[in-house]
């Protein structure tokens, strides 16, 4: 049964270009096909969540991840009597504008887009649905309803202060209410995030061979999960055992979530989705307990996965990719594809060309930005980098 305060296609605000409605799709689900149907979202498959893509393919991508967290969120929202179609239409775009070799490449590319702005991946998320993607006749980007928009710019919280450049040049032009915090249903797509990678994180950091049972064992949640599968599967195999730990810690956080969500979402008294917006906290969250947990497994992950030495090798190596490529096409435009030298002559001073070439470089998969760095400096950056584990299921 859906919730009063849960957004609805009669409610929503509408697109910037206006569409006749279709016969057999809500507004909502039109988006998330949108979404699904994009360029961007394909090349998510060849892109980095934590491991480059060439190591093995086992671990996930952004692809995958994505998916992971659309799942999380539509059992969320539906738990909750919350648009199901609008969570997983912000959960499906949340990582579009992630740059090849994820929170590296983008770290990289910030720096080198200083001078211009910066770069932000949830701005240029936003610009890839509003104006990159160039596939209608009618208009650039995919022509998101209000709400989508306004998930995926906002589900992390108000975004005050100093905006992304990206995110402030769209917003001059539709105002996406950027002070206030976004519906619920966008709220639940960004928890989703969290229960999504901190879970496959443990599991992907295991595969990888960079810390071992024995040494998560002890993480609040995880502890707990593992008791309780010793006492019920004492004679079970270690990757059986694993496995079902693991999901007991996904289970774990899910019902957390879902259970101090709707204590909040009763106390709100709100009866539409614009009260949500206007109450000015966050409604959908974790109990204080878990959150404390989760920060102890944030830590460990931070501290033994993202910062161990064989990834931070990786990384220094990626990153130097990064920051040989543009300078290389900031350059040199006519390098860039026919079809992207076009949209450089419309460009009026340098921080639009820069911009343009950030678009590009941007929108690469691991390995297709391997593999232009390699045809520009005659060399593979990660020649001799430890291999990836594939063995198992």
């Amino acid at each position: 049964m859906r919730a009063s305060f849960a957004a609805t296609p009669l409610s929503a605000r509408g697109r910037r270009y206006p569409e006749e409605e279709s016969a057999h799709r809500s507004c909502f689900q039109r988006d998330r096909d949108r979404i699904i149907h994009c360029s961007a979202f394909r090349r998510l498959k060849h892109k980095t969540q934590v491991f480059v893509e060439h190591e093995g393919d086992f671990y996930r991508t952004r692809l995958t991840h994505s998916i992971e967290v659309a799942q999380v969120a539509r059992t969320i929202a539906g738990a909750l009597g919350l648009n199901f179609d609008l969570t997983e239409a912000v959960a499906l775009a949340h990582d579009l504008g992630h740059t090849p070799f994820g929170h590296t490449g983008e770290d990289a590319l910030h720096a080198l887009m200083a001078p211009y702005g910066g770069f932000d991946h949830n701005a240029q998320t936003l610009r890839i649905v509003t104006r990159l993607e160039r596939h209608y006749a009618e208009f650039d980007g995919l022509n998101l309803t209000w709400d989508t928009l306004e998930g995926i710019a906002k589900h992390n919280g108000p975004v005050v202060g100093d905006i992304p450049y990206a995110l402030a040049e769209y917003n001059a032009e539709h105002d996406l209410e950027l002070h206030t915090h976004a519906s619920a249903e966008a709220q639940v797509a960004a928890l989703s995030d969290d229960v999504a990678y901190n879970n496959h994180d443990l599991h992907d950091g295991l595969r990888a061979g960079l810390f071992a049972e024995e040494e998560i064992a002890h993480l609040p949640i995880v502890r707990d999960a593992y008791a309780e599968v010793d006492a019920k599967y004492p004679t079970t195999d270690s990757y059986r055992r694993r496995h079902e730990a693991l999901r007991r810690v996904f289970g774990a956080m899910v019902s957390d979530l879902i259970e101090t969500s709707r204590a909040r979402l009763v106390a709100t008294g709100a009866s539409s989705a614009q009260e949500i917006r206007d109450i000015g906290h966050p409604v959908i969250g974790f109990s204080d307990a878990l959150w404390a947990d989760l920060k102890q497994i944030r830590s460990f992950l931070f501290n033994n996965m993202y910062r161990a030495p064989r990834v931070m090798e990786q990384r220094a190596r990626v990153t130097q990719a990064v920051n040989e490529l543009f300078p290389i096409y900031l350059a040199d435009p006519t390098l860039l594809p026919q079809r992207w030298q076009g949209h450089g002559a419309q460009v009026a001073n340098e921080t639009a060309l820069a911009r343009l070439v950030a678009d590009y470089i941007a929108g690469m998969t691991d390995r297709f930005a391997l593999q232009q760095h390699a045809r520009y400096s005659g060399r593979d950056v990660l020649e001799g980098l430890w291999p990836g584990q594939d063995a198992g299921a």
